[in-house]
This record gives C-alpha cells, sequence and structure tokens, in this order.
C-alpha cells in the first residue's frame, strides 16, 4: 500500500470536517459575540473580565490543535493544562452549563453538521465538566 492509499483510509479529522481555520475562527468569534450579548450567558460573561480579544484568539489557537489541525496554542504557551490554567477562575455547574449552552448555539449559527456538532458537544462537555472547581 502506498502512502497515497493510507492517507485515504484515514478518517478526516475534525479540523477539516469542521472546514479548517477560517470556519474555527468563525466559530469562535460567534462564541464570544454570542457570551457579549445574550443575558442567559451573564455568568459565564463575568468569569472572562472586561476583554474578550485575549481569551478569543487563545481558545481559536486551542481549538484549531485540539480539532486535529495546526498547533497554535502549543507553540505558543507549550501544554495547554486546561484544567490548572481555568483554576483562577469560578467555575461550577452554571457556568460550565452556559459555556455549553454558548458554544452549541455558535456552532448551530455558524453550521456546522450535525453530526460533528454531536460529536463536538459530547467532547466538549467532557472537558468542561473537568474544568468546574466548585
Amino acid at each position: 500500500m502506498s502512502d497515497q492509499d493510507d492517507e485515504q483510509s484515514q478518517s478526516p479529522s475534525a479540523f477539516e470536517l469542521v472546514g479548517g481555520e477560517p470556519a474555527i475562527h468563525a466559530l469562535v468569534e460567534r462564541f464570544y459575540d454570542l457570551m457579549d450579548l445574550e443575558p442567559g450567558y451573564a455568568a459565564l460573561r463575568a468569569v472572562h473580565g472586561s476583554d474578550l480579544a485575549t481569551a478569543r484568539e487563545k481558545l481559536y489557537w486551542f481549538l484549531c490543535g485540539w480539532m486535529g489541525g495546526p498547533q497554535h496554542y502549543i507553540e505558543r504557551f507549550g501544554h495547554p493544562r486546561l484544567r490548572m490554567r481555568h483554576m483562577p477562575f469560578k467555575i461550577g455547574i452554571l457556568e460550565r452549563d452556559q459555556w455549553l449552552a454558548c458554544m452549541d448555539q455558535a456552532m448551530g449559527e455558524v453550521q456546522v453538521h450535525p453530526v460533528l456538532r454531536e460529536r463536538l458537544n459530547a467532547s466538549f462537555f467532557q472537558t468542561a465538566d473537568w474544568m468546574r472547581n466548585i
């Protein structure tokens, strides 16, 4: 079997399925726009401080690599150490659920394919639940 056959037999990554960097950028932008605009995400928004610019960049960089694309976050900061990096912030069930709802709404609005959206929601739940510290 040639290298080309190997490449064709591998399933596409979430990064490829979602549409690569432009699609992840659109998703992250919509996620933070919704967090900023929707009263239903007020507790989540309060955790983020006054400026969302840094959070937007970091989530975009992280999601690119987490979904199987370029490792922008790791190249800049090393291992994500998500739980450690989130410890300074109050993250309970309310914040977890608002994060998940906001991300699901953003995925719906940027038209992530329903099968991929379901797969990502399951993964996001596991990670978001692990971030809880209260």
